[in-house]
């Protein structure tokens, strides 16, 4: 079986900026994975390229062992903000209910399961009949998971998606995650609430200095720098190295 992820050499500039240089990095089927880093190092770019959003200035993704973008595009979901949905052509329309948000992912993604999101929106308590442009943060940020998770892919990107949110809820949408990944699927979750995501990862990926500085499993951390994983981050930005 292919890996779910394979980036080889992938380099990115935008307005002749480097954001990431020379990534190199493979995962496998099953895992949820922390994509960690400092603002601005480049985890959303990565998963915007990953997703086949932004075009790569060099290098090669495969997703699956599929390399097209077009082809990867069917293979991966990946979290949008609620102000994107509304900014959308369908979200403009102050009239739009999350139903037809629904109704809409139904026509455009026929991996999208309804009975899916119907159980996740259950669980998260989302209002079918609320209007898009009324939603809240917290309802919004549990709306774009139950969108995202309820695709059939091989793998999800969750770009910090418990931003802005009270801690009830990211509770709840973290649980939501455990409950409706697969075996076979991958996730990789972006986060500043490093510590609340730690029980779910089973590796790690700390981007900094524009690469990918390590990719290790939570358990080899744990055992290497007897740290929690949020301590070990604030410690690879601090200055330490892999060989402390």
């Amino acid at each position: 079986m292919s890996r779910v992820l394979e980036i080889n050499h992938l380099k990115y500039k935008k307005n002749n900026k480097l954001i990431l240089d020379d990534i190199n990095l493979e995962l496998d089927h099953g895992k949820i994975v922390g994509l960690l880093g400092a603002n601005g190092v480049g985890k959303t770019t990565l998963m915007r390229l990953i997703a086949g959003v932004n075009a790569k200035t060099a290098g090669k993704i495969k997703v699956s062992g599929i390399e097209s973008k077009a082809a990867i595009k069917s293979c991966v979901s990946m979290t949008y903000s609620i102000e994107s949905l509304k900014d959308n052509q369908i979200g403009k329309n102050n009239r739009i209910k999350v139903k037809d948000i629904v109704k809409f992912y139904l026509d455009i993604y026929p991996d999208f399961s309804l009975e899916k999101y119907q159980e996740i929106a259950k669980y998260l308590d989302i209002d079918s009949d609320e209007k898009l442009m009324d939603l809240s943060t917290g309802s919004g940020e549990k709306l774009v998971i139950a969108l995202t998770l309820s695709r059939q892919v091989a793998l999800y990107l969750l770009d910090e998606p418990l931003n802005g949110i009270d801690i009830m809820t990211r509770k709840k949408i973290i649980k939501s995650i455990i409950q409706w990944k697969s075996d076979e699927s991958t996730i990789i979750i972006s986060s500043h609430y490093v510590t609340e995501i730690a029980s779910l990862l089973d590796d790690v990926i700390i981007l900094k200095d524009h690469k990918v500085y390590e990719v290790s499993s939570v358990e080899d951390i744990q055992n290497k720098s007897h740290l929690g994983i949020e301590a070990y981050y604030e410690q690879v930005y601090e200055g330490g190295t892999n060989d402390e």
